[in-house]
């Protein structure tokens, strides 16, 4: 038996369900399913995982990593610090050793000699021969090339103890329909776990047990969430113009109406998705098909809002709704098309020219994509107005542990105030814009409701409560002051922040969506070290009015945002009056999730320059 390449210096690290274990490869290669099928295994062992993909704009040869956090006790964030590292790409090799904390492990291809300088006196080496063995075991280059990736895996079961039987099954269910790929796929496991048990002493000191933490749990991704739950709220049409990162977003609404929106007895679809020539089509078209009466939306991500600018203007002053997800990713202008990013913030609050506010929403979870996006369209008939659902390529992309996503078959669509034709038929005259329960929201139609009644001009130019046109200033100014009316009753119907405090704490932490993965980890770390701190998270703007009590009542409040000008902090000033005396911001804004060490650090540091101010002072 050969022994794992190590010098005396090494003190290993020894952990049960509890490190992080990355991949680097080559973009193209074929690693994302064999990194995935990995991730999944660990899930269906019962044991929390959280994988993170980082990967390029490009198609085919650049740098990708894929970062699986695995943590019994459910801190699923981004963490600091490479436990076990699948080298697979010769070009970032040695940053990727670099990466590993000491004690760690480094696995890689040792079908070619490692370089002395890549040799750490500090880690332990797993050298595996993958190409030799691919290149003894399979004819086929492109086999050779994809297969070498399910080695490792088949090493890694061995390695750390997973369950060998659920790799199998897996491969068995994803190739279902395809049985003749079954065979060489296990063959390719049982290489690499075969050369793992024959060379070197397994299970490492790195290893998995079998839970059952994730009971009525799923592992999906917010973008396929997004997608069911744009079923579920009774959406019939989408419009879109590709873009990274919400693709997949269209991708699986499509999936979804095949099966959920055909006719049974014509197998006709019930409801259409359409490409449009560029974003701005592809608003303009949802608009058209809310004005018509249809639950419609579209998807984009920061260069798409960039131009969807006007025709959300449009929507809002002539009040049709529709709903927009917004899968943020890293600006200004193309940015960083595959790092995630919450830097939208503003540009979608007052999306347009003049004096525009439009309703967001801030999942945080897959399963509150699922719920926001049902919602979304609900909250959007009843303002008759756009919506925003604001998640990131973080969420959206990545697959996340959530509870099982529920489907009510009774739930029945709330379309707001719509006028039928037996209404109509009851007012002398029908008023578009006219308030008549002071709650700034207005009573609409659907076109051809009434033969002769209810029919109206809608607009983006100023009007008054009857669609007229006019550019009397007083009478804008009342449609003006009935729309920020609109807003206040908006309150009534987007969720309330999440808000966890202690009486007597003075030290308050706000943040929004995906932030919230390693939100639990601060809170314990800093409970640790003596530090108490309440929380809240934003869960919709127009803020509601605990949303400024909150700060109030706190004498620091953090404010973490993930992009560079403090954008949430911004709102925060604008909307709530919030002082900037008071507000600490904690900014990250590298196209990776914020780590839980990232915030307590920032916390902890900033508690000692004002302790060490205070000091001086007195």
């Amino acid at each position: 038996m050969s022994e794992i390449i190590q010098s005396s210096k090494v003190s290993t690290i020894t952990k049960t369900n509890d490190f992080v274990v990355k991949f680097a490869n080559v973009n193209g290669s074929g690693s994302a399913s064999a990194n995935s099928m990995f991730a999944k295994a660990i899930f269906r062992m019962g044991i929390p995982v959280s994988p993170h993909n980082i990967f390029p704009s490009n198609i085919q040869g650049l740098p990708t990593w894929y970062e699986v956090r695995i943590n019994e006790d459910g801190y699923l964030g981004r963490r600091e610090g490479v436990d076990l590292m699948i080298a697979m790409n010769e070009q970032t090799i040695g940053k990727d050793i670099d990466s590993v904390l000491p004690g760690g492990y480094v696995l890689y291809d040792s079908s070619k000699v490692l370089a002395n300088e890549l040799l750490r006196d500090d880690v332990n080496y797993l050298p595996i021969p993958l190409k030799d063995i691919c290149l003894r075991e399979f004819e086929k280059p492109a086999q050779r090339q994809l297969f070498k990736n399910i080695v490792y895996v088949g090493a890694l079961s061995a390695f750390l103890n997973i369950d060998f039987k659920v790799l199998t099954g897996m491969v068995s269910d994803q190739f279902k329909g395809k049985e003749k790929l079954i065979p060489p796929n296990v063959h390719a496991l049982e290489l690499g776990h075969h050369y793992a048990t024959e060379n070197f002493a397994c299970p490492l000191a790195l290893r998995l047990k079998s839970s059952n933490k994730n009971k009525n749990k799923i592992l999906i991704d917010g973008n396929t969430a997004i997608g069911l739950g744009c079923v579920y709220g009774g959406a019939t049409v989408a419009s879109w113009y590709p873009l990274t990162p919400f693709t997949s977003v269209v991708d699986s609404f499509g999936k979804y109406c095949k099966r959920l929106r055909i006719d049974a007895g014509t197998g006709k679809r019930k409801y259409s998705i359409i490409q449009a020539e560029d974003e701005l089509a592809a608003i303009g078209m949802a608009i058209g098909a809310g004005w018509n009466g249809a639950r419609a939306f579209t998807a984009t991500s920061g260069p798409g809002i960039s131009l969807m600018q006007e025709f959300l203007g449009l929507a809002y002053f002539s009040e049709v709704p529709v709903v927009l997800f917004n899968i943020q990713r890293t600006g200004p202008s193309t940015g960083m098309p595959t790092r995630t990013q919450q830097g939208d913030l503003i540009s979608c609050a007052y999306a347009s020219h003049g004096d525009t506010k439009h309703v967001l929403l801030f999942p945080a979870t897959p399963k509150e994509c699922f719920e926001d996006a049902a919602s979304a369209f609900d909250i959007a008939d009843r303002l008759q107005s756009p919506v925003i659902l604001m998640s990131d390529l973080e969420l959206g992309m990545n697959e996340q542990s959530c509870e099982d996503l529920h489907w009510d078959d009774k739930r029945d669509y709330d379309r707001g105030k719509v006028l039928n034709a037996e209404q109509l038929e009851e007012i002398e005259r029908y008023g578009r814009y006219l308030d008549s329960d002071g709650d700034g929201i207005p009573y609409r139609t659907y076109p051809g409701t009434h033969e002769s009644k209810g029919s109206y001009f809608t607009r983006g130019s100023s009007h008054d409560a009857y669609a007229a046109y006019t550019e009397d200033g007083n009478v804008y100014a009342e449609v003006m002051d009935r729309l920020t009316l609109k807003m206040k009753t908006a309150l009534n119907f987007i969720p309330e922040p999440v808000i966890s405090s202690s009486d007597g704490n003075k030290l308050g932490l706000v943040y929004l969506g995906t932030t919230q993965s390693a939100i639990q980890e601060v809170l314990d770390g800093l409970a640790k070290k003596g530090v108490s701190i309440d929380t809240m998270r934003i869960r919709a703007f127009p803020f509601h009015d605990s949303v400024i009590d909150f700060i109030n009542n706190h004498d620091l409040v953090y404010v973490i945002d993930q992009n560079r000008d403090a954008q949430l902090k911004s709102l925060l000033k604008i909307e709530c009056n919030a002082s900037e005396d008071k507000m600490h911001s904690i900014l990250n804004y590298n196209g990776v999730l914020i780590t839980a060490e990232q915030i307590e650090t920032a916390v902890l540091d900033s508690m000692s320059e004002i302790e060490n101010s205070e000091g001086v002072s007195a």
